[in-house]
């Protein structure tokens, strides 16, 4: 265990995936400040993200799915504005604690200042509409990838999770993989439908990133990659970043009541689409209420790796990293919140895997791949 943490300690370790700026987008949550996450639900704060020996994290601007019209799209994207806003504020407010990072170099030099380096993604590229120059307006606003879609299809491309509309990406959604490409933006494929993926597959000229999904194989889930995805991916020269929402994890046990106080919040709640602020204040209080009352199974550490070994038994070493979906569903009996981060490590130790090996894993994949996108972007131009 000693060498484990000694190995977690000195790798450079990168989340790809959280929802953090949930909490603090409304003014009601304190980054600086440690809290309980089986008190308040928050699994990440600094404090918390040193503790666990965390030095990078990717906060995504979410937006769930809503009208796709001219409205709708507007609404997103002045949302997601107020999120860009939010979370630059929020940072700035703890500048000596963390900092904004854009690229691989900047957010190893954060490290060596000894604070945590910040990226931002967009979870949904509902706030681009049908608009491409949007998307080159939100790289300028410091996204570094876009995850094409969420629960339900939009103007982009169709979900894992939703019918099938366009049997994959769009018109316009080809032209945004193109553009993401121009840019040197990360192209996420998580949440996108398997026709979807391999379209960006065979249109991305750049290596992809799924940044919070894991082995199908291992859980037969939708939001997970198969086999085959997996090499296309390698092939790709992309990075699986391993999920760690139990769902994703390991098929658990029905919790009946819980899956139907969650079903009725939701309809209460519209599907959690297009809320005012106070709907979306009372919406969270009363989901933490349920999560309390009725507690989840939840997957282990343990389960959670055997995704890592089944990746790089398909795909190889240089392909498979960590993107928790912390603040977004995410968390394990064992790794429940950013400072129980160092577990994974033991537990990789404990199979066999090399300090090489685990930095590769916990963020050497996922800042190579970023690298290559940018130097495509640079070598490219139009």
């Amino acid at each position: 265990m000693k060498s484990a943490l000694c190995i977690h300690q000195k790798v450079f370790t990168v989340d790809s995936h959280t929802d953090t700026p949930m909490w603090f987008v409304r003014g009601e949550f304190d980054l600086s400040e440690k809290h309980d996450a089986r008190d308040d639900g928050s699994k990440i704060d600094f404090p918390r993200m040193e503790e666990g020996g965390m030095d990078a994290v990717f906060f995504a601007v979410f937006l769930g799915q809503g009208p796709r019209d001219v409205e709708g799209n507007a609404k997103a994207k002045q949302r997601a504005d107020e999120i860009f806003d939010s979370a630059y504020a929020v940072v700035e407010r703890n500048a000596n604690l963390a900092s904004f990072a854009y690229s691989p170099d900047e957010a190893y030099k954060i490290e060596k200042e000894g604070k945590r380096a910040v990226f931002l993604g967009i979870e949904n590229g509902y706030p681009v509409g049908n608009d491409l120059a949007l998307v080159a307006y939100f790289y300028n606003r410091g996204a570094r990838y876009i995850t094409l879609c969420h629960t339900r299809n939009n103007d982009i491309c169709d979900s894992s999770t939703d019918s099938t509309g366009y049997n994959g990406l769009s018109p316009f959604g080809e032209d945004v993989v193109g553009e993401m490409n121009r840019l040197g933006m990360m192209i996420d494929v998580s949440h996108i439908s398997d026709s979807s993926f391999y379209g960006v597959i065979n249109l991305s000229k750049a290596p992809v990133i799924a940044s919070h999904s894991s082995a199908r194989a291992i859980c037969d889930h939708p939001r997970n990659l198969n086999d085959d995805m997996l090499l296309k991916l390698a092939e790709n020269g992309g990075v699986a970043q391993v999920c760690i929402l139990s769902d994703y994890v390991k098929e658990m046990p029905p919790n009946i009541e819980r899956d139907s106080a969650r079903a009725a919040l939701r309809e209460k709640y519209r599907g959690f689409d297009d809320l005012t602020d106070e709907e979306m204040k009372s919406a969270r209080k009363e989901w933490r209420g349920i999560n309390k009352k009725y507690p989840s199974n939840l997957a282990t550490v343990k389960d959670a790796v055997d995704h890592i070994d089944h990746i790089i038994a398909v795909a190889g070493i240089d392909h498979v990293g960590i993107g928790t979906d912390f603040d977004g569903g995410g968390g394990l009996a064992d790794c429940f919140d950013v400072s129980e981060m160092p577990n994974i490590t033991i537990e990789l130790v404990r199979r066999g895997y090399t300090e090489d090996q685990i930095r590769k894993i916990w963020g050497g994949n996922l800042m190579r791949v970023m690298r290559e996108v940018m130097e495509y972007a640079e070598k490219n131009p139009v």
